[in-house]
């Protein structure tokens, strides 16, 4: 374990978690927890839903953002924050400064969608643009960092960020009692290391499986080989879970999540729809791929309460998935 890990994993406890329950608790929603009989019964699981779907900018990733941007001494705050993003993490960090009355510097990529630029300029961010690459993203933001000042706050690989999406998990367990399984699906990992923290320090029975599409595999391949391998072409419709796992965060998951399963795209397209038809829900389709794993019945074997975290909301109304 290197000294980055080592440092993480001292940060990340329960009384962590609590501290970031605590720090974000007047500006994130405690979001319902609910069940669905449709669901229910087309599987025959007893499934309970945390509806992150309904959090402050559609997803989950307030509140990692929140946690962080409050975690800020007044010095560190006073120079703001940066991170480069086109999705969830832009919204949150812009919103979470927002409300702490701090600069947000955000870097995006100038073929982003117009709907995410215009949230993230809505909630207040400074955005620079850049060629869609890696590099130009990681150099822009360098700039910003040089010109500004700013605290990065990388959207899944930091502690904070990590302890804060940790919440969700910790608010279903606290209402609703210990789990048999939570399945929560895997992109860069934040969300999952926090949910599989959370479940393993409240709940020890509990198991925790993340989720992610046949397409963009990389987690499920970085889980069995014991180290990270990157993204490569990632190809899916569940486009919030196409980013490579995190350093701080991989060696969470392996200690404590027990299985990483992927679903095909018709399944994830298809587990949307039922969730928009069958619960009313309107979930993206990165929070369909654990309801995709269920409908598939690769969980088929497993009984007792099952808890699956809905990350986000986030859909562009004039792509739906099965329209295409």
């Amino acid at each position: 374990m290197n000294a980055s890990q080592d440092q993480a994993n001292q940060r990340l406890d329960i009384r962590s978690i609590r501290e970031a329950a605590s720090r974000i608790h007047p500006y994130a929603h405690r979001t319902a927890v609910m069940t669905c009989e449709s669901l229910n019964r087309f599987t025959g699981k007893n499934i309970f839903l945390k509806c992150e779907h309904l959090q402050r900018v559609g997803a989950f990733k307030f509140r990692g953002a929140c946690n962080a941007v409050f975690s800020l001494n007044d010095e560190e705050a006073r120079h703001g924050v940066v991170a480069h993003s086109s999705g969830n993490h832009a919204q949150a960090l812009a919103l979470a400064a927002r409300i702490r009355k701090i600069p947000a510097y955000i870097v995006m990529p100038d073929n982003a969608p117009k709907v995410k630029k215009a949230a993230v300029a809505g909630y207040g961010a400074e955005i620079t643009f850049c060629e869609p690459t890696l590099a130009a993203r990681e150099s822009t933001q360098q700039l910003v960092i040089d010109r500004t000042g700013a605290t990065v706050v990388h959207p899944y690989d930091d502690p904070a960020v990590i302890a804060g999406q940790a919440t969700a998990a910790a608010e279903m367990i606290d209402d609703v009692g210990d789990f048999d399984l939570i399945l929560a699906p895997v992109g860069g990992g934040g969300l999952l290391a926090g949910t599989a923290l959370s479940a393993k320090l409240m709940s020890k029975k509990t198991r925790v499986i993340g989720v992610e599409p046949a397409m963009a595999d990389d987690a499920a391949r970085s889980f069995a080989a014991g180290h990270i391998i990157p993204s490569n072409n990632p190809n899916t419709v569940a486009d919030g879970l196409l980013t490579s796992l995190g350093h701080l965060n991989f060696p969470i998951i392996r200690e404590c999540v027990d299985d990483i399963l992927t679903v095909s795209e018709d399944s994830i397209i298809a587990a949307m729809r039922f969730m928009w038809e069958r619960s009313k829900q309107l979930i993206e389709p990165s929070a369909a791929v654990p309801i995709a794993a269920l409908l598939e019945g690769k969980l088929a074997h497993v009984q007792g309460r099952i808890g699956v975290i809905l990350s986000g909301g986030n859909t562009d109304l004039d792509s739906l998935p099965w329209m295409r």
